[in-house]
């Protein structure tokens, strides 16, 4: 993880769904401490309560975890909180509608996974359009899952992404900083050509 934080990762999300608590926070601890060394934000997955104990940067919630607003009450006001999206339904109910829908207490979103991935077993792929939608959509930055590599990077940032996910291109990697790079520079590439 080092390795692929000196490659430019710049937020480190610790997502293991099968371990025990005890585990889960002895794991959790290190990467933490990885992250803390680099200057780099750490984020826990599912669970607000370890991740509050644990004094993490932030939690991520998905749709069948903790409401928003309970892991908000949880965490407290400081911390970073991301909700997962995979539908727009489900970005019109963390959205709200302005008058009795109130808007979810996150700090960003995430969007996918955009293409069907063994980090989401079952879970069909939304499609770039999905991801132009929540851009357009929430008043979060919207981080983009499934599938992100050099070469599929380029739709995504079309459709207005700025911030990716990134799973199986760094852990199956010879050379995860290398891959990290690459990623990365690509990324800056496309999004300076969009902006210049």
């Amino acid at each position: 993880m080092g390795r692929c934080i000196a490659g430019g990762v710049d937020v480190v999300q610790f997502r293991e769904k099968d371990l025990d608590d005890r585990t889960l926070v002895a794991r959790a601890t290190l990467v933490q401490r990885v992250c803390a060394a680099a200057g780099v934000p750490f984020v826990l997955n599912d669970r607000p309560d370890l991740a509050s104990a644990m004094g993490a940067d932030g939690v991520h919630v998905g749709q069948d975890d903790m409401s928003a607003i309970e892991a908000r009450a949880v965490i407290g006001e400081v911390a970073i909180l991301g909700l997962s999206t995979h539908a727009p339904g489900e970005l019109a109910a963390a959205v709200g509608d302005g008058n009795m829908v109130v808007p979810a207490p996150v700090d960003y979103l995430s969007a996918g996974p955009v293409v069907a991935t063994p980090t989401k077993p079952g879970r069909p792929g939304t499609g770039p359009g999905y991801v132009a939608h929540a851009v357009r959509t929430s008043p979060w930055p919207v981080w983009v899952t499934g599938g992100v590599d050099p070469d599929s990077v380029g739709p995504l940032v079309e459709s207005g992404a700025r911030h990716f996910v990134v799973v199986r291109w760094l852990v199956g990697a010879d050379d995860p900083e290398g891959a990290a790079r690459a990623l990365r520079r690509r990324i800056d590439e496309l999004v300076a050509d969009r902006s210049g």
